[in-house]
């Protein structure tokens, strides 16, 4: 593991990550092919017939998720955004419709030299945001009403610089992959589903000349063959469970670590720590929204996502993530706060901030990962 010393040490770790997780979902496509053509064997006769059946159609069963997953990659590549936007309901806004979220999100582009993003909007009272698109210079941007609304300026510029944050990091790429892949693993049950319904432990068939057909034994082996097909199917079902219980640990593993990242180059991009405490603050509690899982691991706050011991959350708690920044960038928190009465609320004075020494090569630690060795802590 290399250790981080700056911000940028940081994301390139936290890519080596993400990449050696990716590579773990290919080794459960084939253990879940595995698991399909166990099952698929059921009927086989005893165990042994059965795991030479099962081992003689994998190379079949590989092949179908690998071209599933092709089909799965081409669509998503081609269309994403728009699954994403018919999905959220969100609709494109223009420098003349939303003339606010333009300007604050054309100025952090400037300052930074990137490519404005598509941005848009869901009509929703929640609090909330996601960035998505599988290029940097093509990405987008989505935000709640609600989030514009109940934010100040400085509050909203640090959302969407820690969002522009996730396109720069390749986040939302990396998110677009893994939920492919988990999709087409979790594809497997539904065909399991289909499978048990057309009745896979039946191991009666009546062949042309009116006798049981072999691999359906007779009915003076049923109960001997009968336990041998349950052991069979057993195995093959706890191996597509685990392999889907895995995919899913796997993709919410890719997730947690980016939203320390993102709010720390939120802070690097505008110098305003207390923004993005605040702005966290504004949001607790009110981000919940009805999205599936792929795009709920992708948004700014999911707190039903910070539960499980660490293994099933998809973001740190956002009382963590403050604490993060009061540690580390020197920021103040407030306190829980009251809701505002609108978009240009009042929020705590702001204090003068020099721009954190991000850009040199300071220890940055992140919640997780292990302590920097070298110069000594920056003071934020």
């Amino acid at each position: 593991m290399i250790r981080a010393i700056g911000l940028s040490t940081q994301v390139w770790n936290n890519a080596i990550r993400g990449t050696l997780l990716l590579a773990g979902f290919p080794v459960l496509l084939v253990v879940l092919s595995f698991g399909m053509s166990m099952v698929f064997s059921a009927g086989e006769g005893t165990v042994a017939e059965g795991f030479g059946h099962a081992w003689r159609t994998l190379p079949a069963f590989v092949g179908g998720a690998v071209l599933v997953s092709l089909i799965w990659f081409a669509i998503a590549w081609a269309a994403n955004q728009k699954i994403i936007d018919a999905v959220c309901g969100a609709r494109v806004v223009s420098r003349e419709t939303d003339r606010r979220l333009w300007d604050l999100m054309e100025t952090l582009c400037i300052s930074r030299g990137e490519t404005m993003p598509r941005l848009a909007v869901i009509d929703s009272e929640a609090r909330n945001a996601f960035a998505s698109g599988l290029d940097r210079r093509k990405g987008s941007i989505t935000v709640t009403r609600g989030l514009v609304e109940a934010l100040d300026d400085r509050e909203l510029s640090a959302v969407l610089a820690h969002e522009l944050t996730h396109i720069r990091n390749g986040d939302a790429r990396l998110a677009v992959i893994a939920a492919v892949f988990t999709g087409v693993i979790t594809l497997g049950f539904d065909l399991l589903q289909r499978r048990r319904g057309g009745g896979v432990a039946d191991t009666g068939g009546t062949g042309t000349d009116g006798t049981m057909s072999r691999g359906r034994r007779g009915s003076s082996g049923s109960s001997r063959d009968g336990g041998l097909n349950i052991a069979i199917l057993a195995i093959g079902l706890v191996i597509i469970v685990l392999a889907g219980t895995l995919s899913v640990a796997l993709r919410l593993a890719l997730s947690r670590h980016r939203e320390y990242l993102a709010d720390a180059g939120s802070v690097q991009i505008t110098g305003d720590a207390d923004a993005m405490v605040t702005a966290l603050r504004r949001i607790d509690g009110r981000a919940e929204m009805a999205l599936p899982s792929q795009i709920q691991a992708m948004l700014l706050e999911h707190a039903a996502g910070t539960g499980g011991g660490g293994l099933w959350a998809t973001h740190p708690p956002i009382e963590q993530r403050i604490a993060a920044l009061v540690r580390l960038a020197g920021a103040r928190d407030p306190g829980p706060l009251s809701d505002p009465a609108g978009p240009f609320a009042e929020g705590p004075v702001a204090r003068p901030q020099a721009a954190p020494p991000w850009g040199r090569n300071l220890p940055l630690p992140i919640p997780g990962l292990p302590p920097a060795a070298g110069p000594a802590a920056a003071p934020w």
